[in-house]
């Protein structure tokens, strides 16, 4: 498979295990490989060590505060790349490394199928050493507690700081999230980027968090990035948060006038839609006025996902490209 990867030349491999990493390095010495987050990389030294056996780019522990980073940042050699996650999911365990939905329902999250066990609901009991089959339930609602359950990481007020760090790559955890989630909150990180590039006095993180609310599943917070002794870390209540906005489709074709949608949820006639632009921060807001059947072409006042790649004739406020994201309003916020 090495010699195969050699062939191909992807631009990098993301690898945790010493002896993947040596038999990448021998048998594909061309292809990067990106130290996982998986390897605990929690110091300088870890580093320097993935870095004299040959690996360029290092994936950090969420872990890490902004002083650990700095000090990295300042000390590493000069061509060792340095990426931290700046969005998305904290995983329970340390590093990501859980084997918890292995267990519970053999899917393992080491090979990109982790079933998020830690956000279910638990009922969890105390038992006094002395006095078995005496439990007593923790506090919890009729849903139970959502104990292990973390919120996501958001950095987007950290950014100028990161960036000033002068860290290469920033990551966005997107593991068995919606393509709709990943273009949203990478276009909303691309686009603040380029802004303090363009205007580093003048940076607002309110304008980008407006557009994260749109998109969020779980609270949010800093985790360690500025503070150790951060304790507003856990989603107790196990509550998602897309309240007001979803998935309304994406653009399938858009070279007619009626443009072909593949639905992601049901839309109707007169329902708020916004077109998400790639490269722009603000989407192009418009109303369904109509739509069309996509056999017949017969006018319908609304469509469901009944069957996969289920899709919808309407008219766009723009020309659009292929694959452009659809968000509909789920209902009036406040």
């Amino acid at each position: 498979m090495c010699e195969k990867l050699e062939n191909i030349k992807p631009d990098g491999i993301i690898a945790a295990d010493p002896g993947v990493i040596s038999t990448i390095l021998k048998y594909a010495p061309s292809v990067p490989i990106n130290v996982s987050t998986q390897a605990n990389l929690v110091s300088l030294e870890a580093c320097k060590f993935w870095y004299n056996q040959g690996c360029k780019r290092m994936i950090m522990a969420r872990e890490l505060n902004k002083n650990q980073l700095k000090y990295i940042m300042e000390n590493k050699p000069k061509d060792m790349e340095i990426e931290i996650f700046v969005h998305g999911a904290i995983c329970f365990s340390y590093s990501g490394r859980c084997f918890l939905s292995d267990f519970l329902c053999g899917r393992s999250a080491n090979y990109g199928s982790c079933a998020q066990s830690c956000r279910w609901s638990y009922n969890v009991y105390l038992e006094e050493k002395n006095n078995p089959g005496n439990l007593m339930p923790v506090e919890m609602d009729e849903h139970g507690t959502s104990i292990l359950s973390s919120k996501d990481l958001c950095l987007i007020n950290e950014l100028p700081e990161i960036i000033d760090m002068g860290v290469d790559s920033l990551k966005i955890e997107g593991r068995l999230k919606t393509e709709y989630y990943i273009a949203s909150i990478v276009s909303v990180y691309r686009a603040a980027i380029d802004d303090y590039y363009n205007d580093p006095n003048n940076y607002d993180a309110k304008k980008y968090m407006k557009e994260i609310e749109k998109i969020k599943t779980r609270g949010l917070t800093t985790f360690y990035f500025n503070s150790r002794d951060n304790k507003d870390i856990q989603e107790y209540e196990g509550k998602q948060y897309n309240t007001n906005y979803e998935f309304g489709g994406k653009v399938i074709d858009a070279s007619k006038e009626k443009a072909i949608i593949e639905i992601r949820n049901k839309l109707s006639v007169g329902d708020d839609l916004e077109l998400l632009v790639p490269g722009k921060l603000e989407p192009i807001k418009f109303k369904i006025d109509k739509l069309w059947d996509i056999e017949t072409d017969e006018e319908i006042p609304t469509v469901n996902p009944g069957k996969q790649g289920q899709q919808v004739k309407m008219k766009l406020p723009i020309n659009a490209d292929k694959d452009w994201i659809i968000r509909r309003k789920k209902c009036k916020e406040g």
